[in-house]
């Protein structure tokens, strides 16, 4: 029998381990700290949730799109009913355009692409009001996003940045913002445009050498039918680490760390995806793209975490996975995992909203895996006095699925690594995310355990994330505190902490991935 102290442990993890506003203190909380982590704060979001475009030399008097992140200034660009000024502090360039208070006030750029592909875009804009001044924004004169929300920013010195993803065709685009309300839009400062990657050549990535993905018996195979695992990092939470996934540190994560997978955490609560639905549904648009572009896989991750029975956000998950399928189905890098970490339900719950929520995707996207998060915190029960046999015999009804299993190798031992070992042995499991720290990922690093672990997974061929790929504070984050805020460095080690360093070498090793 697990003591009261283990399960206050894990109570304890599903808040610290995540939330950069709160630190455990032995078996208390602390108050929260004030950090500037938030999606509204405008300098460290300039260049984030950018997908990378490859650009050469344009026409005379357009913008041109360059190997950095390219800023399309707002008061250069043609205006319709509206005004460049320079009254409120905080812009870029020379100022920001100001639309009059009328529907069909516009701000238009023109922007050159070498070659067709997508790519993803930001604005800069702040608005004064209370009240949302929604735009449709179009490429070429096809709408990528109608009405768009421009909520309140506080003050008309207060600046935020919203992304979104569309494709360019080669040559000059067109990008327009267009107000479609009387009140007419926010101020406009800029339009960004990243280009932080050169497109991989056909076969030579993950993606590109394996194919799409499926499950077969116990393991995950490719195109050939040969078991592969899959290698990589998961993000924190989109809405305090947004500015960790730059086009730069996903060209570091897929060219220099290797990685074969991103799995992108987009938290339903925790100041998450219940506050701004479509925020966070376009952020995990974005996050798809720039993986798909570096040939990685993704993982779409529904971070459901307190309420702890996934069914209290059965409606949400449906609107989400629906946009996420509905955008990316003809994509063969994506694995949809439908809840993060249930916990405090029974598993005949969870097995309940899985079986309501894959028929929603399966209508949608008929190929992709699915990941079906177990009870406790994805233990297979193990954290709430039970083990993988619930799962085993009674499995969810549906097929090209896999479990989930996290473990956080200093406070998670042999019975959890016995508990993995065999439950691979009979259902396909995969570790979406394990740490090398304790529960709350944070304190000292057991490379030991964590290595037997990485073992057993590679014998057993069970593919892996690791928690987690920013620069929080904890142990358990990759980078060093700063290293975002300061857009890298992000190649080579000097910017890691010791466990960005042990997970760098290790996920950098070949693959080894049969075509045979």
């Amino acid at each position: 029998m697990r003591s009261a102290r283990t399960l206050l442990f894990h109570a304890i993890r599903k808040v610290s381990l995540r939330s950069p506003d709160r630190q455990r203190d032995g078996d208390t909380l602390r108050p929260p700290r004030v950090r500037l982590r938030s999606l509204a704060g405008a300098g460290t979001l300039i260049s984030a949730l950018l997908i990378a475009l490859t650009a050469a030399p344009g026409a005379s008097g357009a913008s041109v799109a360059t190997a950095a992140p390219a800023t399309h200034e707002a008061e250069s660009a043609t205006l319709s009913r509206g005004a460049a000024e320079s009254n409120h502090a905080g812009f870029t360039g020379s100022g920001f355009v100001n639309y009059d208070n009328v529907s069909g006030s516009y701000v238009e750029w023109t922007v050159n692409s070498a070659q067709a592909g997508t790519a993803a875009l930001g604005l800069r804009y702040a608005n004064g009001t209370t009240t949302n001044r929604p735009m449709t924004i179009t490429v070429n004169g096809t709408a990528v996003a109608s009405n768009k929300a421009f909520n309140g920013t506080g003050a008309w010195t207060s600046w935020s940045t919203t992304s979104l993803s569309a494709a360019l065709k080669a040559g000059a685009n067109t990008i327009r913002a267009t107000a479609t309300t009387a009140g007419g839009g926010p101020n406009v400062d800029h339009l960004t445009v990243d280009t932080g990657t050169t497109p991989p050549g056909p076969g030579t990535t993950p993606v590109g050498i394996n194919g799409q993905l499926t499950v077969c018996g116990t393991k995950l195979c490719n195109q050939y039918g040969k078991p592969v695992q899959l290698r990589g990092m998961s993000t924190h939470g989109t809405q305090w680490y947004a500015q960790c996934l730059t086009g730069g540190s996903l060209d570091a994560l897929a060219k220099d760390w290797n990685a074969d997978v991103l799995r992108v955490s987009t938290y339903v609560q925790e100041e998450g995806y219940e506050t701004d639905p479509q925020k966070f549904t376009d952020l995990a648009h974005s996050l798809i793209e720039q993986a798909t572009a570096r040939g990685m896989y993704v993982i779409v991750d529904w971070h459901m975490l307190d309420p702890g029975d996934p069914n209290y956000n059965l409606a949400r998950a449906k609107t989400f996975f629906s946009a996420i399928a509905n955008r990316h189905k003809g994509k063969n890098n994506i694995f949809y995992e439908i809840a993060n970490e249930p916990s405090g339900v029974s598993w005949a719950k969870i097995k309940s909203y899985a079986e309501q929520i894959i028929p929603v995707i399966r209508n949608i996207d008929s190929d992709a895996p699915v990941l079906v998060g177990t009870r406790a915190w994805s233990s297979f029960g193990v954290s709430e006095d039970g083990d993988e046999t619930e799962v085993v015999n009674n499995r969810v009804n549906a097929s090209n699925i896999m479990y989930t299993f996290h473990f956080y190798a200093y406070s998670h031992r042999e019975e959890y690594l016995d508990t993995l070992s065999r439950a691979a042995d009979r259902i396909p499991v995969f570790v979406t995310e394990f740490g090398t720290q304790n529960y709350a990922g944070e304190g000292g690093n057991d490379f030991a355990m964590s290595q037997k672990y990485l073992d057993l997974m590679a014998a057993k061929k069970i593919s892996w994330t690791n928690w987690n790929f920013s620069d929080d504070n904890r142990t358990g984050a990759a980078f060093k505190p700063g290293t975002c805020a300061g857009n890298g460095p992000w190649a080579g080690t000097g910017s890691l902490k010791p466990a960005g360093v042990w997970i760098r070498d290790r996920v950098r090793t070949a693959d080894d991935f049969p075509t045979g």
